[in-house]
């Protein structure tokens, strides 16, 4: 098919199926996880639940082999090897699991990972807040200087900007793939050939790519990044730190622990190489389970496909959103490439108020700062309101939010 079976994608999506007459507009946030999901996390609790990676039972093994396909189909379905992937709580932990293990790399020996006084860490002012504060420790631990890539009165940055803030003392460059206010698309490989001139390593927060957008990540170039499980129709609880495998190998674990070492004496541990090294303690493994179905279900659905069905509703998102007299769109403009999502100011009413009255018409959204508060002080807004697709919305969903939108101004009389 050239285009997505709304139809089947709805009915095999429960929340859907039980809640027929609202809309949900807030996968951005969290998706819905359809019955394949659920069914393999049912079925790995019942029938192999056992711990992972210790001991030589068939318990074990038989969980052991869960939960390594998981995080091979997982890794093959961003792009990426075996050993590059490291089960993570979720992306926030992800990316922080970076950057403590770049606080720490002068203390393990991993000099050329470390960070000290006179080196920069770029970021852009239109980062999520998981995506922003670690690096903003990392710079008080080390000494770095952060710098940040200035958006403009639409929250959008271009390639030129970053370039006109990267130098040679530049180590680190992060940055999302699609921004989860204004649905912006970084130029990925661009920037990796910018940070490449300086040999500075690159982080990409792929919470809003992953789920959306065919991804491959070796190919992209990129040093380390991060998405989660909960965004792309999988379970919560877990998420995914993808580095290449020779710096996973030389990056100082986070936590440590059980199931990271391969020798401890009283004063001393060796790390086993990655992903286990990052992976101390009891695992989800229940959750690794229904995150590699999640991704096999994306794929089975063919995420060219899901690009395509997202793009068209995004367009069909900001046309409601600019139907409306006084109503603010966020980001790029109509006819522009973004992410399935548009975020919005209502002139004389409170995001939050917004959100209050789609939900009482059975619209679900996502009000407030979408923890990217300097993005919203450049944009002079406290708050916004953020629409977002997926799969399984559908033209009809779209509709109706565009014509409880338009209701808004004129039920809190701002339109006066």
């Amino acid at each position: 098919m050239s285009t997505l079976d709304l139809a089947a994608l709805r009915a095999a999506t429960p929340y859907l199926r039980h809640h027929p007459d609202r809309v949900y507009l807030d996968s951005g946030a969290t998706s819905q996880r359809p019955d394949p999901v659920l069914e393999a996390e049912e079925a790995f609790a019942r029938t192999e639940y056992a711990a992972v990676h210790r001991g030589s039972s068939m318990a074990t093994g038989e969980a052991t082999w869960a939960f390594e396909g998981a995080r091979e189909r997982i890794a093959r379905f961003v792009g990426a090897g075996e050993r590059e992937i490291v089960f993570t709580e979720n992306a926030t932990d992800a990316l922080n699991v970076v950057a403590l293990g770049l606080s720490d790399a002068a203390m393990f020996g991993a000099t050329n990972l470390a960070f000290g006084p006179g080196d920069e860490i770029v970021v852009t002012e239109a980062e999520h807040h998981a995506n922003l504060i670690p690096w903003q420790r990392l710079a008080r631990r080390t000494g770095a200087t952060l710098r940040a890539v200035a958006v403009d009165e639409h929250g959008l940055w271009s390639l030129d900007d970053l370039a006109a803030v990267v130098t040679e003392r530049t180590k680190l460059i992060a940055f999302a793939h699609v921004s989860n206010v204004t649905g912006f698309i970084a130029p990925v490989a661009e920037v990796v050939e910018v940070a490449k001139r300086v040999g500075a390593l690159t982080v990409l927060d792929a919470c809003q790519s992953a789920p959306h957008l065919p991804l491959d990540l070796g190919a992209l170039g990129v040093d380390f990044a991060a998405f989660s499980s909960h965004k792309m129709l999988g379970p919560t609880g877990i998420g995914a730190l993808y580095g290449r495998a020779e710096l996973l190998d030389e990056l100082p674990p986070a936590r440590t622990g059980g199931s990271t070492i391969t020798t401890v004496t009283i004063d001393d541990a060796q790390f086993l190489p990655a992903p286990q090294r990052f992976e101390a303690g009891t695992q989800p493994v229940t959750q690794a389970v229904g995150f590699g179905a999640a991704a096999d279900y994306l794929s089975a659905i063919g995420m060219e496909r899901v690009r395509a069905h997202e793009s068209e509703m995004a367009g069909l998102l900001v046309d409601a959103v600019l139907a409306v007299p006084g109503v603010r769109l966020i980001g790029p403009g109509a006819g522009a490439e973004r992410g399935g999502l548009a975020s919005f100011v209502v002139d004389g009413v409170h995001a939050h108020d917004v959100g209050q009255f789609l939900d009482d018409r059975g619209i679900t959204v996502r009000t407030g700062h979408h923890c990217t508060q300097p993005l919203h002080r450049r944009l002079g807004v406290a708050a916004s309101t953020r629409a977002s697709a997926y799969v399984y919305t559908t033209a009809e969903d779209v509709a109706r939010f565009g014509a409880a939108l338009a209701e808004v101004r004129g039920f809190f009389g701002a339109d006066r």
